[in-house]
C-alpha cells in the first residue's frame, strides 16, 4: 500500500468550498488596488496554493504596506497582533479607513 499524503490541507478542502467554480472569478477579482490604512477581510477564494491558513478566514484587518503583487495585513488576535503577507485576490474591502483626530 501507498502511504497517504500530507499535504497543506489533507482532508480540509470541504472546509474552504465556496460553492462557485473557480472559473467565475471576474478580473476586477484578481486585479484590485488597495491603499494602505484600508480594512479589508480575508475571504480565501481561487486555487489553494497561495491561500492564508483557514484560522484567518473572515478576519477584519488593516493593510499596513503593499509587498509586490501582496499586502501586508495587521489583525489582531486577542491580545497580539498578528501581520499576514496575503496575496490581493484573497482580500475584500470593508470600508473607509478610520479617521485620526488631531488636537
Amino acid at each position: 500500500m501507498s502511504k497517504r499524503s500530507q499535504g497543506l490541507f489533507v482532508g480540509k478542502t470541504r472546509h474552504l468550498a465556496r460553492h462557485h467554480k473557480p472559473s467565475s472569478l471576474g478580473i476586477n477579482e484578481i486585479i484590485k488596488d488597495i491603499k494602505v490604512g484600508e480594512n479589508v477581510a480575508i475571504v480565501p477564494k481561487g486555487n489553494f496554493k497561495n491561500i492564508p491558513h483557514p484560522r484567518y478566514k473572515g478576519r477584519i484587518g488593516r493593510v499596513m504596506e503593499k509587498r509586490g503583487a501582496a499586502y501586508v495585513v495587521k489583525l489582531k488576535m486577542l491580545n497580539s497582533t498578528v501581520q499576514l503577507i496575503v496575496p490581493g485576490i484573497h482580500l475584500q474591502k470593508m470600508g473607509a479607513p478610520a479617521i485620526k483626530k488631531t488636537a
